[in-house]
């Protein structure tokens, strides 16, 4: 209606809040809004059109709208910016951390990824070496259509826990007299070192097994010479770098060489002599007879032993070589 007034001022409008106005992809908006004012007619109704779609990254237009009573309309508009500024959420799938026994396979169980933009890709980086003891990491990255990277990290753990494994005999033959023994083995992914509990015996760290002393078959307290063996037993332990051990008893079997006493403090020897006998014939005319004699005797090395002949009177002594 005709208000009286010659008014060709249409009213002004006032945006309330941020213009343009920013708002994060996937969140809500509430406009704020705006007002009028008439100079001759004061606050005047304001509407409002366009909308905003806060789900897809863009600029929207709020157009506000002011018409006073003589019917001078005035208009304001809004810029509202969906942005997104939120990265990727990276979700590891699995273990993490995950554990790979040394020598094994591993085969990564991956990641996804979520993202307000809609579907993201994910893609991994790093590499596991399953032949060599550590940590490692897998990085798993995801980038949306704005740019934003999200990622996430897997540790994967490559461990040993499976103990060496002997390959050499348990039981090793020497002849007395010498130290060296052999060579103790055991496999494994990783180095190997030995180490034995023994007086008698010792290891290297590489395996090689020997006496500390080079053993005399004649020093038991009581033997024969039956071809039997004077032994020895020892633990031996086999450690691998990750501290997995195995133990093995292993047997040392000394033999008799010869099979004679070979100790030059025992022993029995066997001697000859000779014996020079006289015989009275009743003549005055005197006969020498020998007589060979045999006697036993112990000895150091050498036996002497002492004989009577046949004859009448007369010893006899010789010397002889102890022998078993």
């Amino acid at each position: 209606t005709d208000d009286g007034y010659n008014d060709q001022t249409p009213p002004v409008i006032t945006i309330a809040g941020d213009n343009p106005a920013t708002v994060e992809l996937g969140s809500s908006y509430t406009d704020a809004g705006a007002t009028a004012n008439d100079a001759f007619h004061g606050d005047t109704p304001v509407t409002s059109s366009g909308s905003v779609d806060t789900n897809t990254v863009g600029s929207y237009v709020i157009t506000y709208s002011a018409t006073d009573k003589s019917g001078n309309t005035s208009t304001a508009t809004r810029t509202v910016n969906v942005v997104d500024t939120t990265a990727p959420v990276v979700t590891v799938t699995g273990d993490n951390p995950a554990t790979v026994e040394l020598g094994t396979s591993y085969s990564d169980a991956g990641a996804t990824a979520t993202d307000a933009s809609g579907s993201v890709s994910v893609v991994s980086s790093g590499t596991v070496d399953t032949n060599t003891v550590g940590s490692y990491v897998i990085t798993y990255t995801s980038t949306d259509a704005s740019g934003n990277a999200g990622t996430a990290t897997r540790t994967v753990n490559v461990t040993d826990t499976t103990v060496p494994v002997f390959t050499s005999s348990s039981t090793f033959t020497i002849d007395e007299n010498q130290t060296a023994v052999g060579t103790v083995t055991a496999t494994d992914l990783q180095t190997v070192t030995f180490s034995i509990a023994s007086d008698v015996l010792q290891i290297t760290s590489a395996g090689v097994l020997s006496f500390i002393t080079a053993p005399d078959f004649e020093s038991q307290s009581s033997f024969e010479y039956d071809n039997s063996t004077m032994d020895f037993t020892a633990t031996v332990t086999a450690t691998d770098a990750s501290g997995n051990a195995a133990t093995q008893v292993i047997t040392v079997k000394v033999r008799d060489v010869g099979g004679i006493d070979d100790n030059t403090n025992t022993g029995t020897g066997t001697a000859t002599g000779t014996a020079t006998v006289a015989t009275d014939t009743g003549t005055a005319v005197e006969e020498v007879e020998t007589v060979v004699s045999t006697a036993t005797g112990t000895a150091t090395g050498t036996g002497t032993g002492t004989g009577t002949g046949t004859g009448t009177t007369g010893t006899g002594s010789g010397t002889g070589t102890g022998v078993n």
